[in-house]
């Protein structure tokens, strides 16, 4: 016979419902990664995906926009009839590399940098509802019952408007998911650990010194010169969890050539690989809920405290 079960999520929040057995008869780690464009999962993650594919994790990637103001070389839009065409295109073949359960894009239009005439385009990702979007992600929470679910920092990374609002949107949506009151049609999921990416002020501050090494102005980097690399510094979040990936430089690598029309992540000349594995072998994380007792690095695994055991069956 079927037994309900109440399961609680182990940061103490309510249940979320009453599960059915058959519901968790097989329950494995699943990681919900929350970005904005084609190429954010590979140029940012790859090596944390590439890792937890490894160990044997769901990895799901949410993207919200189609990238479509990214800035393409002519030679790159061949046998592409659209931007958008191309950067979904190279994503699909990134996901292949490194092994995505399935990407999820939500289709909004990218809004460019902050203050650019694109971002005040009605269709694009910075001018919509932050409700509205924050319903989409809720929606995609439910049907993939993550139990981490990682998006941008507050600043979005690096100042990105559509970085910043897909950060606003999984944000509230991380805690609309469990809420029975918040109806989208769906059984309502509790995931248990939300993370804001964090790169590490010295990883920061030691790319700034390679730059002025270079006679490169930090305050004017990307293709574009819209990237303010001191303002990553300044807007920094603390650094609670550090992840190991100097072990997948390789599939990081081969994620990011994928997205070649956006230079493949070499918009700077490139660090040889074991220089790197050395001084940028950990990915850093915010954990912003459940919210640590100190602003230290304390985990070394993002799951750490995750309850993943289904429940025991029932006696006939």
């Amino acid at each position: 016979m079927c037994c309900a079960i109440l399961v609680v999520c182990s940061t103490g929040q309510n249940p979320a419902r009453i599960w059915q057995q058959e519901d968790l008869e097989v329950t494995r780690a699943r990681l919900l990664i929350s970005f904005a464009h084609p190429d954010d999962e590979s140029f940012g993650l790859g090596g944390l995906i590439a890792r937890y594919i490894a160990q044997g994790t769901e990895v799901y990637y949410l993207c919200a926009t189609n990238g479509d103001v990214g800035t393409v070389r002519p030679e790159f839009m061949q046998g592409y009839n659209s931007v958008a065409e191309l950067r979904l295109a190279e994503l699909s073949r990134a996901a292949s590399v490194l092994g995505l359960t399935e990407g999820i894009p939500l289709g909004y239009r990218d809004s460019g940098m902050m203050g650019s005439d694109t971002s005040t385009h009605s269709d694009c990702l910075w001018q919509q509802p932050r409700e509205a979007v924050a319903r989409r992600v809720t929606e995609v929470i439910r049907r993939v019952r993550p139990q981490v679910v990682i998006t941008f920092n507050r600043y979005g990374g690096y100042g990105h408007p559509d970085h910043i609002a897909i950060q606003r949107a999984t944000t509230d949506a991380f805690h609309h998911a469990s809420d029975p009151a918040y109806e989208t049609g769906q059984a309502v999921w509790a995931p248990q650990k939300l993370y804001y990416t964090a790169i590490p002020r010295r990883q920061v501050q030691v790319g700034i010194m390679l730059l002025r090494l270079r006679r490169q102005d930090p305050r004017r980097m990307g293709r574009n010169h819209d990237i303010d690399v001191q303002a990553i510094v300044d807007n920094a979040e603390p650094v609670h969890a550090m992840i190991d990936v100097g072990a997948y430089y390789e599939q990081w690598d081969a994620a990011s050539a994928c997205h070649a029309s956006q230079l493949g992540g070499r918009s700077t000349p490139r660090l040889p690989k074991r220089i790197r594995q050395r001084i940028f072998s950990g990915q850093g994380f915010t954990r912003v809920i459940p919210r640590p007792a100190s602003d230290r690095i304390d985990e070394r695994d993002l799951f750490a405290g995750v309850v993943l055991e289904a429940p025991p069956a029932a006696a006939d």
